[in-house]
């Protein structure tokens, strides 16, 4: 599927709760000695020195590193063409797209060539690809899971979390991620640890779920897609959830919201920061930055269109407005999350599809820039809003629509990831676990 970007095998334990396990880590993510591309040849021939905390994390819980995972042109893309050294086929039809930008991830898992992987979530980029591929694909809390070692977009959205098939595993591997590490300004200075494997077996009957209808119908929506969506939805509701349509209509503008600071917002830290930036107690590292710098200089003429133009927009903006767009962004993100925390003391998850549409087809190589964009970017209106809130989300497989996949996203209360979970396993129980796809069959 050309998901592989390095294939390894590292392990130090044979103890913990993933021992005997194969994980694949997004290539964003740093794996001391092993190569990382992030998707960009701006960034290739790098090798890390030193560990990403939740790759030290698994390695500590027992499993296995398996490889690194080919993921978008500096994870700026919700399909999967953007890719160096070539894009990465869905496993269900390989004339798609996998989504992105947890690309490679999310189709090692749908196959079986691994049993988990780490994938990271700026705008949706672990929920689209899992949607895409009929996996389970967990977005944590902002801050629940250290991002140190693992290449920045913007801090008040970068993600990271786990892509499994079953939503025990995801669970146990969150429950391993979990945690502060002291090193990463995204988090708070102390979170409480929570069993999420044990919580899975508390009885979800009984709990509130709000059907965000705005999330439904709309201008990319693929009618299939929602009923879909809506057929997972009663599955709920005769497991014995308490179903109830809410309106939020502050979700139609959140995605204006989260562009400004993904677009202005990265092109400040990504492309004129060098990823890092300055400014905040981080965990730099030094090696990468001088790395990448250069490789923008002598490489940049290869970064994707979609990278390009967040760099063109942003730059504009911010010359046109002194940085005052993303200031009037920041401003209006309080209204935005409180509208989502308002109908979360209603209910105690919210629900609407992950993705609009099913996976659409790998473009040819001279496709217009319309269409190059509608395919890398018009997928994420619900999955983006949660990336600048920062609530926790998580999409699972619904029934197949025309063969291929689509996905139920559940989001919850912020640090509350485990209640998110005992609702995404609910489902997966009562719909008597999730499809494979034909091909992994023969890899697994």
């Amino acid at each position: 599927m050309g998901a592989w970007y390095v294939k390894t095998s590292v392990s130090e334990s044979a103890e913990g709760p993933l021992a005997g396990r194969t994980v694949a880590v997004k290539d964003n993510i740093a794996v001391a000695g092993v190569p990382m591309m992030n998707g960009s040849r701006t960034v290739e021939s790098f090798v890390p020195r030193q560990d990403a905390t939740v790759v030290r994390r698994l390695l500590d819980a027992g499993a296995t590193i398996a490889g690194k995972s080919v993921c978008e042109d500096l994870c700026f893309s919700g399909a999967s063409f953007t890719s160096h050294p070539g894009p990465v086929r869905n496993p269900w039809d390989e004339g798609r797209n996998t989504g992105g930008s947890s690309s490679g991830s999310a189709a090692l898992v749908a196959t079986g060539e691994v049993d988990l992987a780490l994938g990271g979530d700026q705008g949706g980029s672990i929920r689209l690809p899992a949607a895409f591929t009929g996996i389970v694909g967990h977005e944590p809390t902002h801050g629940l899971v250290p991002y140190t070692g693992a290449f920045p977009i913007e801090r008040t959205i970068d993600h990271v979390g786990p892509m499994t098939r079953t939503v025990a595993d995801a669970a146990t591997m969150l429950g391993v991620l979990a945690g502060v590490d002291g090193f990463d300004p995204r988090q708070p200075d102390a979170i409480d640890p929570v069993d999420y494997l044990t919580a899975l077996t508390e009885p979800a009957s009984g709990l509130r779920v709000g059907v965000v209808t705005e999330g439904f119908g709309t201008p990319v929506s693929d009618p299939g897609v929602d009923d879909a969506v809506h057929a997972a939805i009663d599955v709920l509701a005769s497991a014995g959830l308490t179903v109830e349509k809410v309106s939020i209509s502050w979700h139609l503008d959140a995605l204006h919201v989260w562009n400004v600071v993904a677009t202005e917002g990265a092109a400040h830290q990504m492309l004129d920061g060098n990823a890092y930036g300055m400014n905040t107690e981080d965990f730099y590292d030094p090696e990468l930055i001088a790395h990448y710098a250069q490789g923008r200089i002598d490489r940049g003429a290869t970064l994707s269109r979609t990278v390009k133009l967040v760099g063109l927009s942003g730059r504009y903006t911010y010359e046109a407005g002194g940085g005052k767009y993303y200031g009037m962004a920041r401003r209006l993100l309080p209204q935005v999350r409180a509208a989502y925390d308002e109908a979360l003391a209603r209910y105690d998850v919210l629900v609407m599809p992950t993705v609009p549409y099913t996976a659409k087809e790998i473009p040819p190589a001279d496709v217009s820039l319309a269409d190059y964009l509608h395919t890398a970017l018009s997928m994420v209106g619900n999955t983006a809003p949660f990336d600048v809130t920062g609530h926790p989300s998580c999409s699972v497989p619904t029934d197949l629509v025309d063969g291929v996949p689509a996905g139920l996203m559940i989001t919850g209360r912020r640090f509350d990831d485990d209640t998110v979970l005992r609702v995404a396993h609910t489902f997966e129980q009562a719909v008597g676990g999730f499809p494979a796809p034909p091909v992994a069959g023969s890899r697994s």
